[in-house]
């Protein structure tokens, strides 16, 4: 028995977000044009796959993003509700895949494959702190 073994595939998580003047391509630098930026929707999509797992991980122990596999699918206005929602599809005592979808009012409008890496907190902050260092 690992001290992740209540990762399991089938948990599920989402993450609510209201499309601001902040979220907007034009004001990410993602594009020219006032829709829901792609770099908030995979912001987004992250949030659902750590909500999924939420109070789940053992102490001292973390996930960081490893890989977003993304497409973006229909634009989605100023104003709108967004929701990702995310699956965990395969569970590995290191790594986790997670399959998400995201839908605006009208439409679903992303959907994406994520994976996250377990990692230990400590250690991976202290490698972090060590390159700012020089």
């Amino acid at each position: 028995m690992t001290a992740t073994d209540s990762l399991q595939p089938g948990l599920t998580g989402t993450a609510l977000a209201t499309v601001g003047e902040e979220d907007l391509a034009r004001n990410v630098g993602s594009g020219d044009v006032s829709v829901y930026a792609t770099p908030r929707l995979a912001a987004l999509m992250e949030s659902a796959a750590i909500n999924a797992i939420a109070g789940l991980l053992p102490e001292g122990k973390t996930t960081v993003g490893a890989r977003l596999d993304l497409s973006h699918l229909a634009p989605t206005p100023l104003g709108s509700q967004v929701r990702a929602e995310a699956r965990v599809d395969e569970a590995e005592p290191k790594k986790l895949r997670f399959r998400i979808t995201a839908h605006d009012d009208t439409e679903k409008i992303g959907e994406a494959w994520h994976e996250r890496i377990v990692v230990d907190r400590e250690k991976f902050t202290s490698r972090a702190e060590e390159k700012a260092k020089g």
